[in-house]
């Protein structure tokens, strides 16, 4: 079966990844840190626990907000 590429607005600007996409494996292919980032799909804000189950589509708004530390 072949995979098939979905678009979707990351923070803004066009990207094309492989379906299908978790907002885990999203973040996994952009090479960041489950633990210091928070997600929204579509202006709704995605629980942490439901990185690994919830699909990201063609199309879909995606919001990363990495975690800053320092003062």
């Amino acid at each position: 079966m072949a995979s098939s590429i979905l678009t979707i607005q990351l923070n803004g600007e066009p990207k094309d990844f492989e379906a299908p996409l978790t907002v885990a494996d999203l973040i996994r292919r952009i090479e960041l840190h489950v633990s210091a980032v928070a997600v929204a799909v579509n202006s709704e804000i995605v629980p942490r626990s439901e990185f690994p189950t919830f699909s990201v589509n063609d199309r879909d708004r995606v919001e990363i907000i990495r975690a800053v530390a320092g003062g």
